[in-house]
């Protein structure tokens, strides 16, 4: 799926994903810019915050807080006679070999993985065939390993992905992190020889992109110095860099304004990887954008979409593009917001005018959880009530579409792996709360699908059972949620309840199977609870824009209406109820704690935005006004003000000792958000514990051993907190 810089910069987490999803990352128009901010408003907010020393990220007196608050939250968690068990029952679940080492096509038939276990903590990028894959011991060959790269070069790497020369696959661009954070070095990598390109193309860190035009072509989004970011702090500018060219030499083909999200560049290619167009987009806020075609003379032209739409990918001739808004076309069809259409290439390119056709049009209580294509078929993961299928869809030679369900277990979590562009084959993925993950491995030309790997029980789910209620909201929308149990559980209130959710970016909660919520919560008699929220993706985009910007409060109302449910149900009470979540998760955690504190005794809160009369200002804050608003416009900053945690913070609350954990090395979330919300915490009197990692990234985790300290250190305080 072709996704731009804009939504792969949103602030989900890996972190939110292993906690709340159980383990399982265009085309624009001229819009109006952001009201200016008045010249008081920004300095008066800063003036009332006596805790903006601990944004300074590496600051010296910033770093001793954080030291500080390490040393006291370590001794009183590590001292847990629970702790240590928590911790290797974590690390050998995420360095188990039994995990299911997910595969990716190549062109020549074979499959790559990256890979972290206790032998290879920082990871290994590998390659087998297929035969070899979908067999019990597979015959890896290793491409580059990333332990071997940082000791060799004494660097702190982190793997974050490869973009490899189609339709070759030989030479590939590889990002290599410093430590988790975001912006990434690039170099090119030979993979048939195993070595680094001598002369090849290096690009130093920076956030932002780069992509393969031809052998000695790049187009590059990068830091090129003062004035080339937006506000956001990503990329203003595409650049085309030439084999050979220094960065200073590259041309501009295309800019932005400093009031956009961001700036890059993709490639519309066809199965068999040739060029069939060079496309830039134009971020102008977090979900609005405008695409436009590099033309072969160097000039652009703006294609005819909404400012709101993806562009998934082709099948045959076909361009396929999910619309996020009600549209409608120059051609003068209506669409609707979720549709899926089909447009042929090549009539798209050429005339504005040309029809689209509809693939998919869901229903109310349905939404397209993701698209893919192989060679020849459009694959579908359509949930219907949060419960996943499989289709397939075939494009007719006269128009139109055929349509049928692959044939994997029902109600189920479905998810799309890699699609072959050499035939029809796809890796698709099932799994539940207590189903352990499965790989299967399917055709979709013949609707075929065989099992071909699969996890063991990482946890006794013996006794267990899910159940899916609804909870009616402030507004009286019916909001469902997950409930992972003990068959017979005692409806008296006396149950440890951890409740999770996120709320935002079209960001579905669907069930999945977690080792470490089984192992270090479920079975010690706890009881787990997943709420699909409003702002989520769980009944397409709909659901998300009933709780964006001015409607934000109902993702919060949404939460808390399933914690009061949970009550009433007599499932748990405020004192076994605790609630976690992560990023915008973290900020959905910091309003409950400071809406609802009376439903709740504990809040694991995880690489929070917190402060939102200033999130606009720290590190890639600016690009998710799309989502929130703007706190510099007054109308924008009221609704927020409404209830953004840090503000709300108040002296006399039942608030309960809360564990809050960020990372230094993040650099999408600033850590200031969680440092200042422990800071004001504590000043107004409140019990704290505050971890913060000096490496990880917005995941919070650099290596396995940190991801499972990290693990330890919650369950560790949701069992004192819950359980004792």
């Amino acid at each position: 799926m072709i996704r731009s810089a804009v939504r792969a910069a949103l602030p989900t987490t890996a972190l939110a994903t292993l906690a709340l999803s159980l383990l399982s990352t265009t085309a624009m128009a001229q819009t109006a810019a952001p009201a200016a901010a008045s010249p008081a408003a920004a300095p008066a907010a800063e003036a009332e915050d006596p805790y903006l020393w601990l944004e300074e990220v590496e600051g010296e007196r910033a770093m001793a807080w954080v030291r500080e608050h390490n040393a006291h939250s370590l001794g009183v968690l590590q001292s847990d006679p629970r702790y240590q068990g928590f911790y290797d029952q974590a690390l050998a679940i995420s360095q188990s070999r039994a995990r299911i080492p997910s595969a990716g096509f190549n062109r020549d038939g074979t499959v790559d993985n990256f890979w972290q276990d206790a032998d290879h903590v920082r990871g290994v990028w590998r390659r087998a065939t297929l035969d070899s894959y979908r067999g019990a011991d597979i015959a890896w060959d290793t491409i580059l390993d990333i332990d071997a790269l940082a000791a060799a070069e004494g660097a702190n790497w982190v793997y974050k992905g490869a973009n490899c020369l189609q339709p070759q696959e030989r030479y590939c661009l590889v990002s290599l992190s410093d430590g988790g954070k975001d912006a990434v070095t690039v170099r090119e990598y030979d993979t048939v020889e195993r070595r680094w390109v001598e002369g090849g193309f290096t690009l130093p860190e920076s956030k932002g992109g780069a992509t393969w035009i031809d052998r000695d072509t790049l187009l590059i989004a990068r830091d090129f110095g003062e004035g080339s970011l937006t506000t956001s702090g990503y990329p203003m500018t595409v650049r085309r860099l030439k084999r050979g060219q220094s960065l200073d030499q590259a041309e501009i083909v295309f800019t932005g304004q400093p009031t956009d999200v961001s700036a890059g560049a993709y490639t519309l290619r066809d199965a068999d990887g040739a060029l069939k167009a060079t496309l830039l987009h134009r971020g102008i806020t977090t979900w609005e954008s405008e695409t436009w075609r590099l033309n072969a003379d160097g000039t652009t032209t703006r294609m005819a979409l909404p400012t709101r739409a993806d562009i998934n990918g082709m099948v045959g001739d076909r361009l396929i593009v999910t619309m996020l808004q009600d549209w409608t076309s120059p051609s003068g069809q209506a669409f609707r917001m979720g549709d899926v259409v089909a447009y042929d290439i090549d009539a798209w390119l050429a005339d504005p005018m040309a029809p689209g056709e509809i693939v998919i049009r869901p229903g109310e209580r349905e939404a397209v959880e993701a698209v893919t294509a192989t060679r020849n078929t459009l694959v579908v993961a359509l949930y219907e009530n949060v419960r996943g299928g499989v289709y397939v869809y075939r494009p007719r030679a006269g128009g139109g579409w055929d349509r049928s369900r692959m044939d994997l277990p029902q109600n189920v979590t479905v998810g799309l792996g890699s699609a072959s562009e050499i035939d029809d084959k796809i890796f698709v993925s099932l799994t539940g709360y207590l189903n352990p993950s499965s790989l299967w491995l399917a055709d979709a030309a013949t609707g075929a699908a065989e099992q071909i790997k699969s996890l063991p029980p990482m946890f006794d789910a013996a006794g267990l059972e899910v159940e899916q209620f609804e909870a009616r909201s402030a507004d009286g929308t019916m909001i469902p949620y997950f409930v992972v149990h003990r068959d017979g559980m005692a409806l008296d209130g006396s149950n440890p309840t951890l409740l999770g959710g996120y709320g935002g970016f079209q960001v579905s909660q669907l069930p999945g199977y977690s080792g470490t919520i089984g192992k270090l919560w479920l079975e010690n008699g706890g009881v787990y609870v997943r709420a699909n929220i409003r702002g989520g993706g769980e009944f397409g985009p709909r659901w998300h824009e009933a709780a964006r910007q001015q409607n934000r409060q109902r993702a919060h109302e949404d939460f808390q209406a399933v914690a009061a449910d949970l009550i009433a149900r007599n499932i748990t009470s405020p004192r076994r109820l605790g609630v976690i979540g992560g990023s915008q998760g973290g900020l959905l955690m910091g309003t409950m704690l400071t809406q609802r504190p009376d439903l709740i005794n504990a809040a694991v809160i995880q690489v929070p935005l917190f402060d939102m009369m200033r999130y606009h200002r720290l590190l890639a804050g600016a690009s998710w006004m799309g989502e929130y608003g703007d706190p510099d416009i007054p109308e924008q900053r009221a609704w927020i003000a409404e209830y953004s945690p840090y503000q709300n913070l108040r002296a006399g609350q039942p608030y309960p000792e809360v564990f809050i954990h960020t990372s230094t090395k993040d650099d999408r979330v600033h850590p200031g958000h969680a440092r200042k919300a422990a800071a004001r915490l504590e000043a107004l009197g409140y019990p704290v514990l505050f971890y913060e990692n000096t490496d990880g990234g917005h995941a919070a985790g650099a290596n396995l051993r940190e991801t499972a300290r990290r693990i330890a250190l919650e369950y560790t305080y949701l069992s004192r907190r819950l359980m004792d």
